[in-house]
């Protein structure tokens, strides 16, 4: 699969990231103080080898939340009922952010399938105004996000809701609460961490899919979230293992892991997108 993000983080110095955009030519760069996943990196002086997606670069957008303002990136098609899909980052707290590479990825994959995209930055992070609210403030910017999307889209009829680690987390507490979400990717969902309960049941089918050697997110916690879940009636749930992976897909597992949510996506909505 072509256009994988699988290196925009070049890590320089003490606790200090250096993420990169747009074409190699012409480089910005942002810095961050932290990163969800805190190993440090010796800073190599060099560019970072980059596949960037052979896409135009999206809009920067700014929305209403319930607590102030949110940033986002909202990535359109031409046609104006193409389907919707919100991607969620992971924890705020852990320098989760919009610009995480599995988010990234998951952006992408979505919009080349044919989706109308938003991924956003959670309240208290980036330019998005608010603080950390565990959870619940959170997923009332999910909500909000939703709103944005549609608001922007009405044509759309389809709608999907995606998210990892933490944003797994956020997403599925969505889809309880929006009935027009048809479809969700939960990867690394932390359910050694969080109580996914409330799925009782799940109303809609989804892909969850994490890796097996994931340290943050126990396989053994995935597994009986699934297996729950697989009990229930009316839907379908599939669940992928990418043997080797930890938690943030590192290596090419980011590629086998992209390809399994691109395919399953496909698969459900042949006919619908292009």
């Amino acid at each position: 699969m072509t256009g994988i993000h699988t290196n925009t983080v070049d890590r320089c110095g003490a606790g200090a990231y250096l993420v990169l955009h747009g074409n190699p030519a012409s480089f910005t760069w942002n810095y961050s103080r932290f990163s969800e996943n805190r190993r440090q990196l010796p800073c190599s002086g060099k560019f970072p080898n980059l596949r960037e997606p052979r896409t135009k670069p999206m809009p920067e957008v700014i929305f209403p939340g319930p607590d102030g303002r949110l940033e986002g990136r909202h990535h359109p098609q031409k046609t104006k009922d193409a389907p919707l899909a919100v991607i969620l980052h992971p924890h705020p707290q852990f320098g989760g952010t919009m610009n995480n590479k599995v988010v990234y990825n998951l952006h992408y994959t979505f919009h080349k399938i044919g989706f109308t995209v938003l991924r956003f930055n959670f309240r208290g992070v980036g330019r998005s105004q608010g603080e950390y609210d565990e959870g619940t403030g959170e997923l009332s910017d999910a909500a909000s996000a939703l709103d944005y999307l549609q608001t922007l889209n009405p044509n759309a009829k389809h709608c999907w809701v995606a998210g990892f680690s933490f944003g797994a987390w956020i997403g599925m507490q969505l889809l309880m609460r929006r009935p027009e979400l048809s479809g969700f990717i939960s990867v690394s969902p932390p359910a050694n961490m969080y109580d996914f309960s409330f799925l009782a049941p799940c109303p809609s089918s989804g892909l969850i899919i994490n890796g097996s050697n994931d340290r943050v997110a126990k396989p053994r916690n995935t597994e009986n979230l699934v297996r729950k879940l697989q009990e229930q009636k009316a839907i379908t749930i599939t669940h992928k293992v990418i043997e080797g992976a930890d938690h943030f897909f590192k290596g090419d597992h980011m590629e086998t892991m992209i390809g399994e949510v691109n395919s399953y996506v496909r698969h459900h909505m042949t006919g619908i997108v292009r």
